[in-house]
């Protein structure tokens, strides 16, 4: 009898044996020999389940993001106010628990801009406007619970693209010490100009 394999979730398996490769050494330096041997398969296994060393960091970010989303929503649920909120959302970019999400991120950037993929581009659409849409429903909750002056909401574009610019920012220069103070003042300007005053 034929042995019968489930594919996305050998995909899966392949994509996380091989993530410390990615943290040790880079997507650059990586080989798909390496990636086998690590994930116990042959070379052509790897093949059959992806086109190239960057569709496994595509999976393993994909994987990783999913495992990232539900812990921060168990987070979100215990915060209260509207602008604490916010700086949980954008926790990722500076928290120790996130970092090597945040390292496979920014290898994910790279790819993207150096070797754009439409997968990839697709992928990164996808997450982003999902993102966006989390972001624009912690805002109109916060209006809709009267802690935001009615038209908060006009900034969630430019709140949400600060944080991930911060990020990008202090990860290609030195000119950011402190990636969490910088975006928590950024939202505490913010919100004192926007909260309602009670």
């Amino acid at each position: 009898m034929a042995i019968i394999v489930d594919k996305v979730q050998k995909r899966k398996d392949i994509a996380l044996a091989c993530k410390e490769l990615f943290f040790q050494n880079g997507i650059n330096d990586l080989t798909i020999s390496q990636v086998a041997k690590t994930a116990g398969v042959g070379k052509g296994t790897i093949y059959d389940y992806f086109k190239n060393k960057e569709d496994i960091v595509f999976e393993i970010v994909n994987i990783l993001m999913v495992e990232h989303n539900a812990k921060k929503e168990q987070m979100l649920s215990h915060v209260k106010s509207t602008r604490d909120k916010v700086k949980v959302f954008f926790s990722f970019f500076y928290t120790d628990e996130d970092i090597e999400l945040r390292q496979l991120y920014k290898e994910f950037i790279s790819i993207s801009l150096v070797n754009p993929d439409e997968n990839m581009i697709t992928f990164q659409s996808e997450c982003s406007n999902n993102y966006y849409n989390w972001f624009k429903t912690i805002l109109q909750e916060g209006i809709e619970k009267g802690e935001l002056i009615e038209h908060s909401n006009r900034f969630a574009r430019g709140i949400f693209t600060m944080g991930e610019g911060m990020f990008i920012f202090s990860s290609v220069t030195n000119t950011i010490d402190d990636v969490q103070k910088e975006i928590d003042g950024f939202i505490d300007a913010l919100f004192d100009l926007i909260e309602v005053k009670k």
